[in-house]
């Protein structure tokens, strides 16, 4: 690494489509670092990321939590999906959900800010203040292009809850709600200026790799072998991203005649299809560091989304009320795969520095409850994946505060540590009952 020029890490590529600015950002290059390869450049740390990660209407806590605390806890049924990142998960069961009110759904989303949530009417609520994610980029935005990105998956909200709530994981303050955009399509566009033409544009289609190509062969000559073979490998993949989006299905498509009434006309939705494009594209985002802080709503809370791709045609909200119903616990497997899709892509995703994006990411996954049928948030369960950067503890432990069925502790002590873990500075996070100035130290890594 010594001989080499250095480049700015904000550089991009930058050329013309259609007649509007086209832009690619670039992965972390040897070019980008200091000559121990430790930091960037210009001296500031190597980047962390964060991802909040949220399916609703909770789990069935028996066969959710696993049987044993501390290293190498065995998974539970529920947890199986995790098998191939299990070392990267850190599982907390048994805290206490301290909001101040209850709704049902609506309080769970206290797991999420450490707030408990404002102007309640009936299932009417705002969020009580800015959540765990825009703290985070209120801290770390600035350094990127976007200062967080906020994904969806199933378009089926609650049609009987109201408010912001419920209706978007992230929050600037309570008026302030951060949307989930559920086109990947669009989502590529919002981060990397290029969308996928309808058929009318067919005869005026280019890739935005082709509008780049001038300033791409300019930066070629100033890079050395290694770094061009990462550019190659990364355009490639911008190139079979570009095309995988334009080719999934769309999200809400006429299904055949279903063997359930509840299937509306947006009853089959391409959920593990969706799930993997997004994931794809949050990979795409922090490799190319367009932005290091992302929100991901699976399916909403008290949401009637339809597993139809796993054969389950009634909703998972319904469902939910049944603590017998292997439907549930199905769809809770389900929702667990399509978060090990996200974990599994991180795992094999490789930084400048020879890291993977769970070494280098911490992803905070909750959901509204701790179990629907009750709609209890007592046991509210937390999964914490990724160590960022040695932040939290690796490998991954189980953490029960309180044996099965009590609750102790407060969740916000999670969200704390999380925020210390990018604002050493904070103190606190959240407001009244819920507020937490006492971060875990069980879950601190060596580099806390």
């Amino acid at each position: 690494m010594s001989n080499r020029r250095t480049i700015p890490r904000r550089t991009l590529l930058r050329g013309l489509l259609g007649g509007s600015a086209a832009v690619v950002g670039l992965p972390l290059l040897e070019a980008m670092l200091d000559r121990h390869g430790e930091a960037l450049a210009d001296g500031s740390p190597l980047p962390t990321r964060f991802v909040t990660w949220f399916f609703g209407n909770g789990v069935i806590l028996p066969r959710f939590e696993p049987a044993a605390t501390g290293p190498n806890y065995p998974l539970s049924d529920q947890l199986q999906p995790l098998a191939n990142v299990r070392d990267y998960v850190t599982v907390l069961t048994g805290m206490r959900n301290r909001c101040e009110v209850t709704v049902t759904h609506h309080e769970g989303m206290t797991a999420f800010n450490g707030f408990t949530m404002t102007e309640l009417s009936g299932l009417f609520s705002k969020a009580g203040g800015p959540t765990i994610d825009q703290l985070i980029a209120a801290k770390i935005g600035q350094d990127t292009p976007v200062a967080s990105i906020h994904l969806g998956v199933s378009k089926h909200l609650s049609v009987m809850d109201s408010g912001t709530t419920m209706h978007a994981l992230s929050h600037k303050g309570p008026n302030e709600p951060q949307y989930p955009q559920f086109n990947p399509q669009q989502a590529w566009t919002d981060l990397f200026g290029a969308f996928a033409p309808t058929a009318d544009d067919r005869p005026l289609r280019a890739s935005i790799l082709d509008a780049v190509r001038d300033q791409t062969a300019a930066l070629r000559t100033r890079l050395g072998k290694l770094d061009n073979q990462r550019l190659d490998a990364h355009l490639d993949g911008v190139s079979a991203l570009e095309k995988k989006i334009e080719a999934t299905a769309p999200l809400c498509a006429l299904p055949d005649k279903p063997t359930e009434t509840n299937t509306d006309i947006n009853g089959v939705e391409p959920i593990t299809a969706v799930n993997g494009v997004m994931s794809d594209l949050l990979v795409y985002a922090f490799q190319c560091d367009i932005t290091r802080v992302a929100s991901m709503l699976f399916h909403g809370g008290a949401a009637e989304t339809v597993f139809s791709e796993i054969d389950i045609w009634s909703g998972h909200h319904n469902n939910s009320h049944n603590p017998n119903s292997e439907e549930l616990h199905t769809g809770i497997v389900h929702i667990m795969g399509r978060f090990a899709d996200l974990l599994e892509r991180f795992k094999a995703s490789v930084d400048i520095d020879g890291k993977n994006l769970l070494d280098t990411s911490i992803i905070y996954c909750s959901s509204d409850c701790a179990e629907g049928w009750t709609h209890s948030i007592q046991r509210q369960p937390i999964i914490l994946a990724g160590h960022g950067r040695n932040k939290l503890i690796y490998p991954g432990i189980h953490v029960q505060a309180a044996p099965y069925p009590m609750s102790d502790g407060n969740i916000s002590d999670v969200l704390l540590t999380c925020l210390q873990a990018f604002d050493p500075r904070a103190t606190s996070i959240g407001g009244g009952a819920p507020m937490s100035t006492t971060p875990m130290p069980a879950i601190m890594g060596t580099d806390f």
